[in-house]
């Protein structure tokens, strides 16, 4: 045997060995190939990224190599068809840096990024793969494509073209360092907020200043003192622990504690400060911006948008803003009027608007969270909107223990059709953990696409930050945690349902401002008395919910809509603010700030809490030049629900034209085309106004 042959059975050998050793390098043998969390260590995702990039620019020189004229299937298909091993092994990768990460995750996390980032550019930055790409585009009046290929296709060539395809050689260059920098900011912003809500603790051993909480905050607050082996109460600044104080402490001086440690994080000059790094994220987006030939990164941003434009976000903003603005203010005083009847002295200031806010709305409605926590157990909720989606969409939920999970408390389930046909896999994940980012979301480890005439199903995620059981109770969720969980299993019905040819239109993969429209909508139910009976029960007694206090939750619903709504729009003047800057920014963060969203203030200025600091929608999520869009999908969902109203909750015809326009299609369509044929009209925002009673 020659050594040459020799070496390379060696090599064979040892990579076969490491492929049986790594699971992320062999195909997952787990029912419906879901990812083996057992076998899979930190240490396995180097290596798994390092060869899956091996093997995606190994399929990008297939491409350019190709002899033949290019085609929509040699080009665009191979293209979309390419990197498997790199989306699967970022879909299990990321996914544990948000819900159960650590840090040397997040160590990997810096190192693969910049990694991650350099692949994408080298192919999109590839002047012969680029030039395949538009030799096809050329011809496709003339390709008889289906509406969804057409779609492929213009996305391809413009996502070639906005991410530096025409650049010259020089400009290249900086996009690439621009890029790599920002995939590197984004993350170090999202751990900063991260660490500095873990390392806050609020630890009290005098009862006496705990006077107003419930029992209902006291016990988990107990419970997190115990497990740190202290006495007393622990309250921390997730919002299961946060909110509650906040509503209910009577220690002024506690609240403003608190408060100031929730608003303030990454703002206090120490080693998770994030100013500078929002300076060097928005003044790199604006040259990446400036490179691509946009004046600034709202215009790049919003180009692939509804709202089209800046002028179209200020259009929604300042139309929302001058409804709202005025309520607000009668709101506040009505507010501050309340707690000068209480005995309160001096300036509502924002450590006691939601406490004499909470206090005022249980006088008006009599009606307050205490009230009714005791109607929505965990497993009820989830038992009831499950069986929502049953009866709309005709889907069902199975627990499958056989499925693996990335920890105890997250439940596999299997989803199925009316048929019987297997849609997807759904992992729940409610509670808040050390190693889990605040907020909630949707997400997928694998989306959905159609190969060689297999279905490929998609595994989903959604993750929340609800309140945990205690020793003597199970978990009860707010009325606010329960809207929470029907936004995100809205989104989760978009990835289960999705129904396409290619993975990069598929489910969530719409416009930004057209994403909200699924999960918002699902909201809507959530204060109809005909949903609610189907599992909001006592916990206890097994007492329906009374149909008193579901009126009261309706009588309610628009209680501080002024506010609410200033307050929404005041992110989106922030947001917009930092995305329209036409020159580098080199100010302070925190004037900056307070300049973008002076029109909305209702409260003093506070000089040490900054909320930029901690936007990650903004600076670490994909919301930038985009957070109008919860906005503006309100206007879509409010418009949405009122054909449900119209014709029935669970009408089967509304639900399937739901289905099958807005949840089904994914991005194969625009967006506006799709919502008009599931409407009939496009939008207005006076179904909004009406239901918020802003109208």
């Amino acid at each position: 045997m020659n050594i040459r042959l020799l070496v390379v059975l060696i090599i064979m050998n040892f990579n076969m060995g490491y492929a049986q050793v790594n699971p992320l390098l062999r195909e997952f043998n787990t029912p419906h190939q879901t990812a083996p969390f057992s076998e899979i260590k930190n240490e396995h995702f180097l290596p798994a990224f390092s060869e899956a990039v091996k093997q995606g620019e190994a399929e990008i020189r297939a491409i350019t190599e190709n002899t033949e004229k290019p085609s929509f299937e040699n080009t665009i298909i191979a293209l979309e068809r390419s990197g498997h091993l790199i989306s699967r092994t970022a879909g299990i990768f990321f996914n544990l840096l948000s819900a159960e990460t650590n840090d040397e995750l997040q160590n990997i996390a810096q190192e693969v990024s910049p990694v991650l980032t350099k692949y994408q550019n080298d192919i999109t930055l590839n002047p012969v793969l680029y030039e395949r790409i538009k030799s096809v585009y050329r011809q496709k009046d003339h390709m008889n494509l289906t509406t969804e290929q057409n779609t492929l296709l213009e996305n391809t060539y413009l996502s070639f073209v906005r991410q530096g395809a025409d650049l010259s050689d020089t400009e290249k260059k900086r996009f690439r360092e621009i890029s790599t920098e920002l995939s590197k900011l984004t993350l170090q912003f999202d751990n900063n907020v991260l660490k500095e809500t873990n390392s806050y603790e609020l630890h009290i051993t005098d009862k006496e200043k705990l006077s107003g909480l419930p029992e209902s905050a006291l016990e988990p607050a107990s419970a997190k003192a115990k497990e740190k082996n202290k006495g007393g109460w622990i309250f921390d600044i997730t919002m299961p622990s946060y909110l509650p104080f906040m509503k209910y402490a009577d220690n002024r001086e506690l609240r403003k504690e608190l408060y100031m440690a929730y608003s303030s994080k990454s703002f206090k000059g120490n080693e998770y400060d994030n100013r500078e790094n929002i300076r060097k994220i928005v003044n790199l987006r604006l040259e990446m911006a400036n490179l691509l030939g946009y004046p600034d990164y709202a215009s790049y941003v919003l180009e692939r948008r509804m709202a089209t434009n800046s002028e179209g976000v200020y259009k929604l903003l300042d139309d929302l803003y001058n409804a709202s603005y005025s309520v607000a203010l009668k709101e506040k005083s009505e507010i501050e009027a309340f707690a000068k009847k209480s005995g309160f002295r001096g300036d509502i200031m924002p450590w006691d608007w939601t406490y004499y806010s909470e206090k005022l709305k249980i006088q008006k409605y009599d009606l307050n969270d205490e009230m009714l926590k005791p109607y929505f157990e965990l497993n009820k909720v989830v038992d009831g909107v499950f069986g929502l989606a049953t009866e709309l969409f005709g889907i069902t939920f199975k627990v499958n223990k056989g499925i693996e999970v990335y920890h105890e408390e997250v439940v596999p389930y299997e989803v199925y059709d009316r048929d019987g046909r297997f849609l997807a896999v759904l992992y729940t994940d409610f509670h808040p953990r050390p190693g889990k980012q605040g907020g909630a979301w949707m997400n997928d480890f694998k989306g959905q696409w159609k190969e060689d005439g297999t279905d490929s199903r998609p595994h989903v995620t959604i993750v929340m930050n609800f309140t945990r059981p205690t020793e003597t109770k199970p978990a009860l969720l707010t009325f606010n945690e329960v809207e929470t969980f029907m936004h995100e299993f809205g989104h989760a019905l978009h990835g289960m349902l999705a129904d396409v040819n290619y993975a990069s239109l598929s489910g969530t993969s719409v416009y930004r401002d057209f994403v909200e429209l699924p999960s918002q909508i699902m909201e809507n139910w959530a204060v109809e008395k005909d949903f609610l009976d189907r599992f909001a029960e006592h916990y206890n007694s097994g007492e329906k919910i009374p149909v008193s206090l579901v009126n009261k939750i309706k009588e309610s619903q628009n209680y501080l809509a002024g506010y609410l709504s200033v307050r929404q729009l005041s992110f989106g003047y922030l947001d917009m603010a930092w995305h329209t800057l036409r020159e580098p920014f080199d100010g302070v963060v925190k004037e900056f700030e307070e300049e973008a969203w002076e029109k909305t203030r209702l409260f003093p200025v506070i000089d040490e809490v900054c909320m930029s600091t901690q936007f990650g929608h903004l600076f670490a999520g994909g919301y930038a030049a985009g957070y109008y869009g919860y906005k503006w999908a309100e206007v879509l969902d409010a418009d949405a629900f009122s054909l449900f109203k119209e014709k029935g909750l669970f009408n089967q015809e509304a639900a399937t034209s739901f289905r099958k326009n807005i949840l089904e299609k994914g991005g194969t369509e625009h967006p506006m085309v799709l919502y008009k044929r599931f409407r009939g009209h496009e939008p207005t925002v006076d179904a909004l106004l009406e239901r918020s009673g802003l109208k």
